[in-house]
């Protein structure tokens, strides 16, 4: 994410929650949460079936002792007591006709036997075993992942998910708080990464495994684009086949925000839609369970002047960027098209839209101006944060017109706290209830995934820490819980062939 002012900010990569994070003076333990794969209904217990009681079935379970093979020995058990009584009662029945036995003994031996008869017919009705299902096949677990990532984009409905603090919140503990699982959780690793790096992203995909999620993976080449050689890629394709082993669907968020002039592989058009068809070719080749995300920042602002990385003028950069020839590369040029890969390459597209206040220098509580989201999905805004109605319309030209469903994989209301709850919370009420609205259904019927940045974090830009989070605080909660509309989804919501 970033602000539209122009100024970079750092990004920084975090491990989910439980593991050491290099940044953190701390070690929490090892999260959790391993897939469980679901278990089918206990079968009926086995039948007796011989003289000793025991089973026909020479299947045997492959997994260690549990409830249910305790009841089976249980079973065998009362079908050897039941024998051993058959036994017993044949001789009761033998001494009970000696001449000389009193009719007492003969009635008893009777009664024995007419209890011994009812415990055989209870052990012959018990029905043979049927063996433990097979656990899914990692092959079963990639057909699982790839139909549910077309299903994630072909769906009705939006998909809510999560820009997740993992350092500080599993997807449990979010999923408590909202009071569902989302549909899908965000996390960020660089390329080439380290192991830890790789093993944050694994992490973090197997919380989305045990919670039915999507996993949202944002690349970012940190060491810029040419660092995405063929050796980073392949190493990429490597984990994606991992994550989607576990039956989790990726979207694949690749170098986002390159328009800005705040990370490594901003404003280099050329070199960026070169990567990233690259990357794309590998994946749709080798990894049918992922898709490729585009994901741009919001043009207000552009060509964020100021920034580290921002094309200077008369480089390669600079040139293909003046997309109306005038020499110089302004506010009149499409902070889009340069960059965008081609539809063959694409499988997403999504931007990056914040309420950062209402006009710079960023860092005010300002309520968002009613209308302000859609105006800025489509490139028609213009009000106190200025005029930027020259900007494309995004989602019609690269949501309707190329057929391609539509994100926004960030999203949320700055708020720094200064102690004034009831205003700060009105803040974060609009914006929601724009992103929201009944109207954004209606209008945006290409919108399929909208995600809230739930943090509270340092950010350069306003130089405070902004509270983003909306489900951090009891009474905000509890409010924006009661808001989500019926036609958002998550977790489970989404099936396969829907």
């Amino acid at each position: 994410m970033t602000a539209q002012s122009g100024h970079g900010r750092v990004e920084i990569s975090t491990a989910p929650k439980g593991i050491p994070c290099p940044l953190s003076s701390s070690t929490r333990p090892l999260p959790p949460p391993r897939r469980r794969l679901p278990v089918s209904a206990i079968p009926p217990a086995r039948r007796c079936s011989s003289s000793r009681g025991r089973s026909s079935s020479s299947g045997r379970s492959r997994r260690r002792p549990s409830a249910r093979s305790t009841s089976r020995r249980a079973a065998d058990q009362d079908c050897f007591r039941c024998a051993e009584l058959s036994s017993r009662s044949s001789h009761v029945r033998d001494t009970g006709t000696l001449e000389g036995m009193a009719l007492r003994r003969v009635l008893a031996s009777e009664a024995v036997a007419a209890l011994t008869a009812t415990l055989l017919a209870s052990c012959a009705s018990v029905a043979p075993s049927a063996p433990d299902p097979e656990p899914p096949t990692k092959a079963d677990l990639r057909e699982r992942a790839a139909c549910a990532v077309d299903s994630l984009a072909d769906s009705e409905g939006v998909a809510f998910g999560v820009n997740l603090d993992w350092g500080s919140q599993s997807v449990k503990e979010y999923a408590d708080l909202l009071g569902r699982q989302p549909a899908d959780v965000v996390s960020f690793v660089p390329l080439p990464w380290d192991g830890h790096e790789r093993q944050w992203a694994l992490e973090a995909a197997q919380q989305a495994a045990v919670a039915g999620s999507a996993h949202l993976l944002t690349i970012e080449p940190q060491d810029g684009l040419a660092a995405v050689d063929d050796a980073a890629v392949a190493d990429l394709v490597t984990l994606l086949q991992e994550v989607t082993e576990l039956g989790v669907p990726v979207v694949l968020r690749f170098a986002h925000e390159m328009n800005g002039s705040w990370y490594a592989w901003g404003q280099q058009p050329d070199e960026y839609v070169d990567t990233f068809r690259r990357v794309a070719s590998a994946v749709h080749d080798d990894v049918p369970g992922a898709a490729m995300m585009w994901a741009p920042n919001y043009g207000g602002g552009y060509p964020f002047t100021g920034g580290a990385y921002m094309a200077e003028a008369g480089t390669p950069a600079a040139r293909a960027l003046d997309t109306d020839g005038d020499g110089a590369v302004t506010d009149a040029d499409d902070p889009y098209a340069p960059y965008y890969p081609g539809d063959e390459y694409v499988d997403w597209v999504g931007m990056s839209l914040y309420h950062w206040g209402s006009a710079y220098p960023w860092g005010e509580n300002e309520v968002p101006e009613e209308g302000k989201f859609a105006a800025q999905l489509t490139g028609t805004y213009s009000g106190l944060g200025g005029d930027d109605s020259a900007i494309p319309d995004f989602y019609a030209e690269y949501g309707e017109r190329r057929d391609k469903p539509v994100a926004i994989p960030e999203t949320a209301a700055l708020v720094v706290e200064r102690g004034e709850p009831e205003s700060e919370a009105e803040i974060k009420r609009a914006w929601w209830r724009q992103v929201l609205a009944p109207e954004t259904r209606e209008v945006f019927p290409m919108l399929r995934m909208i995600n809230w940045f739930e943090w509270t974090k340092l950010e350069p830009e306003v130089d405070d820490t902004v509270a983003w989070s909306v489900l951090s605080d009891e009474m905000t909660a509890a409010e924006f819980t009661s808001d989500l509309p019926e036609w958002l989804r998550f977790a489970g919501d989404v099936h396969c062939g829907e």
